[in-house]
C-alpha cells in the first residue's frame, strides 16, 4: 500500500474558498495557511471564537481548529464538520484493538470498580488517562449524567501513528510516538512504515463505510504483544498534523469541515450537531 497522491478536491485555486483557523493557532495551523495561501485559497486567522466580521455573503468556508471553534462558528458558516461516531472503536473486532472497549454513560462509568483508561470520546470535557476507578470522573453538577465516556483496558503502545485518511485511503501519515513519549517524524523515515501503512489497509477495508469520507485515525504497536492496534479516531479538522505533509493534510480538512452544501450523502450521518450560537 502506498499513501494517495495529493489532490485539490476541488478547491483549488478558485475564487471564494476561506480556510478559517482558530484564534489559537497551533503550528499545524500555520502549515495549513501556507499550504492554502500556496494553492490559492483565502486563509485568515479568527481573532475570537466567532465569525470575524466583514465576510464575503457568498464565501464558502473551511474551518481548522478544536471543537469549540467549531461550535462557535460552524452553523453561521454554514459548515459540515465530519467525525467518527463516538462509539466506533466499540464497534470494532478484539484483534484490531488489542483491547476490551466500552462506551457508557458517565453515570454508569463512576461506578466501576476496576483501573481503565477512560476519555471522552468527541470533546475533552476531562482528562483522558488512566483511573484507578470510576469515582475520580466528573461528578453530576459538571457534567450530565448521560454524557459518554470510553472504557478502555490499559495497554501500553511502542510506537503511534497519526493517518489523515481520504475516501478510505491514507493521505498523510506521520509518528508521533515512541514509549509514550512525543517523537515526531515523517512515516518515510520510520522502520516500521510498511507494516503501519499494511495494517491501516486492512483497517479501511474492514470498516468501510463506518467513518466519514475524511477523518483521522490513529494506529499503534503494542508494547506487550507486538501486535498492531488502532488507537482512536479524530476529526481531521481539530487534528495535529505532527510530520505529514501539510498540503496533503490539507486536502483532509477541506473535505472534513467544508459548506453542508457541498455535503455527499455517505457523510451525512457523520455530521457534527452544531449548536445555535446567540450573541
Amino acid at each position: 500500500m502506498t499513501i494517495s497522491p495529493k489532490t485539490v478536491d476541488g478547491t483549488g485555486p478558485t475564487g471564494g474558498r476561506l480556510l478559517l483557523l482558530a484564534p489559537r493557532i497551533n503550528e499545524t495551523g500555520l502549515a495549513l495557511r501556507t499550504a492554502a495561501q500556496r494553492r490559492g485559497l483565502a486563509a485568515r486567522t479568527a481573532t475570537s471564537y466567532r465569525v470575524p466580521e466583514g465576510l464575503p455573503a457568498a464565501v464558502a468556508a473551511h474551518v481548522y481548529g478544536g471543537p469549540l471553534f467549531g461550535d462557535a462558528v460552524g452553523r453561521e458558516l454554514g459548515l459540515a464538520l465530519l467525525d467518527a461516531a463516538p462509539d466506533w472503536l466499540t464497534t470494532l473486532p478484539v484483534g484490531l484493538t488489542g483491547r476490551r472497549i466500552e462506551c457508557l454513560p458517565l453515570a454508569d462509568a463512576r461506578r466501576l470498580r476496576r483501573p481503565a483508561f477512560l476519555k471522552p470520546p468527541v470533546d475533552k470535557l476531562f482528562p483522558a488517562r488512566i483511573y484507578p476507578d470510576g469515582s475520580g470522573l466528573p461528578g453530576p453538577d459538571a457534567l450530565d449524567d448521560d454524557t459518554l465516556v470510553l472504557v478502555s483496558d490499559i495497554v501500553a503502545f511502542r510506537r503511534e501513528y497519526r493517518l489523515f485518511v481520504l475516501d478510505g485511503v491514507v493521505h498523510a501519515a506521520s509518528r508521533y510516538a515512541v514509549d509514550g513519549g512525543l517523537s515526531v517524524a515523517p512515516l518515510a523515515a520510520d522502520p516500521y512504515r510498511e507494516e503501519a501503512l499494511a495494517f491501516a489497509a486492512d483497517v479501511l477495508a474492514g470498516c468501510a463505510g463506518s467513518l466519514p469520507s475524511a477523518v483521522v485515525v490513529d494506529v499503534g504497536l503494542l508494547a506487550d504483544s507486538g501486535a498492531w492496534s488502532v488507537v482512536e479516531a479524530n476529526p481531521a479538522w481539530a487534528s495535529g498534523g505532527y510530520a505529514c505533509d501539510p498540503d496533503a493534510v490539507l486536502d483532509v480538512v477541506l473535505r472534513a469541515a467544508g459548506p453542508a452544501g457541498e455535503l455527499r450523502d455517505a457523510d451525512r450521518r457523520f455530521c457534527r450537531d452544531l449548536p445555535l450560537v446567540v450573541g
